[in-house]
């Protein structure tokens, strides 16, 4: 039990490191004009059971956020993910979104992309531009931010198994800006993990992957500080069907095997571990979704501190991206969506989100327009601007049901760690990595993740069906007055003039020197004491090899995987 002593010290804490951050020159005030605290806690003199696992912000074990000021410090930053057709109409989307008070870019690249594929490949044939916007080299990293200074501002880049190409075209982008790459800060997702467990989105068998992203983490912590190289996604785990707690403990546990993966590298803890950030789903149970995101960021700094020695207070935050959930949206009464996106956003922004992407209304039949697009923005906006709930840090803190159900939480992902290490072996014997990692590969090759996922979309389904659960528009109030919504259509002329583009691109560079850079590329691949992938890949994509020639290159050596399928 924390005492009233104990209690009025972490006060006192918490109150000096208040006043010497700086806030923001905003009204903290009710609409009412009432002066609101910028925190609250237990009444002066009292004992709580368990303070010592709440706490106060800005101090571990961070259940009630990372600062002391919360978001009168910094608002979250509104960071929408966009992406359709050619980089050139995702440009002006990127123009729109910034100009409507967007505080940073999210990439959504197309199908192709995403498995490492150009746009002329015969397997693309149809996906050219349909789930993002297509990038087949650097060019279309150029036209992607065209107008927009890289150096000046943070962009996120959803992409895993071929993350790190796509990250060397960024560069290369940023280079003929005339930026200062080690000045350059975003996100590059990376987490082949969560692909293996939950999206299958993979180009590789685990290990050449992990080899990749371990180059890519020791060459952002030497040479881009400020970029994250890894964003550990819960999202794809949670659209699968994995329930909350699932969602938890896979992603930390996958975070803890990255963390593994630097350490076995030789890294210092307290400088790579700042590099990670977190991606989580913002579903619809409202609390449950609050006591989530409190429960990661305590379970994250106890890890970190006590198992990897973590000392500085960075390595030890745990920093999250969260997107509303794609998978409640409806096709039927689409209009009910926002709602349902206004209510995700606010468990996001109650449990302390960094970023927030918020949902369009139409998402579930196609890609935004504008006009929806427009309206998720504005959601952000009305939340942060209009409601109050950036005044005062965590205001749900103390609790009796949010925090009995972030400690839930925390237990369900206890139980699902330890039985991750078993998987592998258990502490004691030897493993590559660490026992985190083994637990988690074994668990891949096992199909344990994939299993358990299935089963809990299976009793979701099985009680939407008995009526159970209940989803408005769906099994509960389905007469409507409204009719459908307009939606965004792709044409087929995207692909047709993006391969034509492509076939001219090849056509005028240096063939030579995509040949070299590539058969450079490809000796290392070969060699597994060969030095940092990355540089060799930026080589390449500054001649302007494909996408799919630089992953194919290394795909000559790594080889391909096939899922052994479970049921």
């Amino acid at each position: 039990m924390a005492t009233s002593d104990q209690i009025e010290a972490g006060r006192e804490r918490w109150q000096r490191r208040y006043d010497s951050a700086r806030k923001r020159d905003a009204d903290f005030t009710t609409l009412s004009g009432q002066e609101v605290e910028p925190v609250y806690g237990p009444p002066e003199g009292a004992s709580v059971p368990g303070f010592e696992r709440i706490g106060w912000p800005g101090e571990f074990p961070y259940t009630r956020g990372l600062h002391p000021t919360g978001y009168r410090g910094r608002p979250w930053t509104i960071r929408q993910f966009a992406g359709f057709g050619n980089a050139r109409q995702t440009n002006e989307r990127y123009k729109m979104i910034l100009d409507a008070g967007g505080g940073g870019l999210s990439v959504a690249f197309d199908m192709p992309t995403l498995m490492g594929y150009d746009s002329d490949a015969s397997i693309a044939l149809g996906e050219v531009g349909h789930c993002g916007v297509a990038v087949d080299s650097t060019c279309d990293m150029d036209a992607l931010f065209d107008g927009i200074p890289l150096q000046d501002i943070t962009t996120s880049m959803t992409i895993s198994g071929p993350a790190v190409p796509a990250f060397c075209m960024y560069l290369a982008a940023a280079e003929r800006q005339g930026a200062d790459l080690s000045a350059l800060n975003g996100t590059l997702q990376t987490d082949i993990f969560k692909e293996y467990i939950a999206q299958k989105e993979w180009l590789y068998p685990p290990e050449p992957h992990l080899r990749l992203i371990g180059d890519l983490m020791e060459y952002c912590a030497e040479n881009i500080p400020a970029f994250k190289p890894l964003s550990v996604s819960g999202y794809h785990i949670r659209e699968a069907g994995a329930t909350a707690a699932q969602e938890l403990a896979f992603t930390l546990a996958d975070g803890f095997g990255y963390v593994e993966l630097g350490l076995s590298r030789g890294l210092d803890v307290d400088v790579f571990a700042p590099g990670l950030s977190f991606f989580f789903d913002a579903h619809i149970d409202f609390f449950e979704e609050v006591a989530k995101f409190r429960a990661a960021r305590r379970i994250w700094a106890r890890w970190m501190r006590d198992r990897f020695g973590a000392a500085s207070p960075k390595a030890q935050w745990l920093r999250f991206h969260t997107q509303t959930a794609g998978v409640s949206l409806t096709a039927q009464q689409p209009y009910n969506n926002v709602v349902r996106t206004a209510t995700e956003a606010l468990s996001a922004v109650l449990g302390g989100t960094n970023s927030l992407h918020t949902n369009a209304l139409d998402e579930t039949l196609a890609l935004p327009t504008e006009q929806s697009a427009e309206i998720a923005l504005r959601t952000q906006q009305v939340l942060m601007e209009e409601t109050g709930v950036a005044n005062v840090a965590d205001p749900l803190g103390g609790s009796y049901y949010v925090e009995a159900l972030t400690d839930r939480m925390e237990a369900e992902a206890e139980r699902v760690f330890a039985k991750i290490i078993e998987m592998g072996g258990g502490e004691d014997a030897e493993h590559a990595v660490g026992p985190v990692t083994s637990g988690i590969l074994a668990g891949i090759h096992s199909g344990w993740f994939s299993a358990e996922i299935a089963e809990s979309a299976f009793r979701y389904q099985q009680a939407l069906e008995k009526g159970d659960k209940r989803i408005v528009g769906v099994n509960a109030a389905t007469s409507t007055v409204s009719g459908e919504v307009d939606i965004l259509r792709i044409s087929h002329e995207v692909e047709r003039d993006q391969v034509r583009a492509l076939t001219e691109r090849r056509e005028r560079r240096d063939g030579d020197a995509v040949r070299a850079a590539l058969d450079r590329l490809l000796e290392a691949v070969r060699d597994p004491d060969a030095p940092n992938l990355v540089p060799l890949i930026l080589d390449a994509a500054r001649a302007e090899a494909t996408l799919g020639e630089i992953c194919g290159t290394m795909g000559r050596e790594f080889g391909t995987y096939v899922e052994d399928p479970r049921f």
